[in-house]
């Protein structure tokens, strides 16, 4: 019997089967991901490192989650989910209720989050469970062999270091592990790896006040050669939110957004449908053509070059008095 591999494209969703649940860290968990069909040689679609997958969670939301497999492995997907009790029940869903053997709808991968070839090393920095994505790019620079690359890994304690176990065994030497025990004043010190501008490309993914404090330490550095992806928004960002108006291209209606309402919300309170999924400003699905105003941009999506002409609905603002979307 020959492979007869599924194709992969952006709208196309997959029935996938739970074949391992495992406790990887304290509230987290991996879950494997297989074809239903358990034929030996049913392959999955081919993904870069840095891809997410889109998951319909028992709770029937729509959440993004990093894949941490190896990218060359095609015959099942690995994904970690951290159990949000605070949340809106996506990752809690997944958590307490999904067990071997059920079966997953799941998008095909998609990256927002993808390496630079033209990088001649790498400095990742992870925080949480923002190692997922990470492990992905690790594991396929391992496998190629060809570029340096060393791992920061920030995490409160051992019981909340998701992979460490796989990391010591697979990148010994490859990584540097620190524990601040939940005290912001024992955080661990970038200003000595960034003050001084290299040629690598610097990845990091985390919490939103890990990805602030990397890019204070490396607005000096090459345009280019900082990335991010990141989950959530910052209660100071919050606090600071201030009432606009949007107009829409189409139809010239204009829709205020208070300041406890996200543009994505007030347009769907409006009857306005816009394609959305993390709701975080990671994941790149709610991306809006932007015509007229300026932006306030709080994703970690957007490069310099994009932020003119779009916005992400989900977690963006207005610094200006109306914003015109291109809807």
């Amino acid at each position: 019997m020959t492979n007869n591999p599924m194709t992969a494209n952006e709208e196309s969703w997959l029935s996938l089967a739970v074949a391992g649940k495992v406790q990887v860290a304290t509230d987290i968990w991996m879950f494997t991901l297989a074809p239903v069909t358990g034929a030996a040689d049913a392959l999955l679609p081919q993904f870069t490192a840095g891809s997410h997958l889109t998951v319909i969670t028992p709770a029937g939301m729509r959440r993004n989650y990093s894949l941490c497999s190896a990218p060359d492995d095609r015959r099942h997907y690995q994904i970690a989910v951290k159990r949000e009790g605070n949340g809106r029940g996506g990752s809690r869903s997944m958590a307490d209720e999904v067990a071997v053997g059920a079966h997953l709808m799941v998008s095909t991968p998609r990256n927002n989050f993808m390496l630079d070839r033209r990088a001649k090393s790498f400095v990742f920095v992870a925080g949480g469970i923002g190692i997922t994505p990470i492990l992905s790019m690790m594991r396929h620079l391992k496998a190629a062999g060809t570029v340096p690359f060393h791992l920061y890994y920030c995490t409160r304690d051992a019981a909340s270091t998701a992979f460490a176990s796989e990391l010591a065994i697979e990148f010994q030497g490859q990584f540097t592990l620190h524990h601040d025990g939940g005290d912001a004043t024992q955080a661990f010190d970038f200003w000595p790896l960034f003050e001084s501008p290299t040629a690598a490309h610097v990845y990091c993914c985390g919490p939103r006040g890990l990805m602030e404090a990397v890019a204070d330490m490396t607005g000096h550095w090459p345009s280019g050669s900082i990335h991010f992806e990141s989950f959530g928004i910052g209660a100071a960002a919050q606090a600071e939110n201030t009432a606009f108006d949007v107009q829409l291209r189409s139809s010239g209606q204009v829709i205020h957004v208070a300041k406890e309402l996200s543009i994505l919300d007030a347009l769907r309170a409006a009857g306005v449908g816009v394609r959305s999924s993390c709701e975080s400003g990671t994941c790149g699905s709610c991306k809006t053509g932007l015509l007229a105003g300026e932006a306030d941009h709080r994703d970690m999506v957007l490069g310099e070059d994009e932020r003119a002409g779009n916005v992400m609905v989900c977690v963006s603002r207005a610094k200006s008095p109306e914003l015109v979307l291109d809807l």
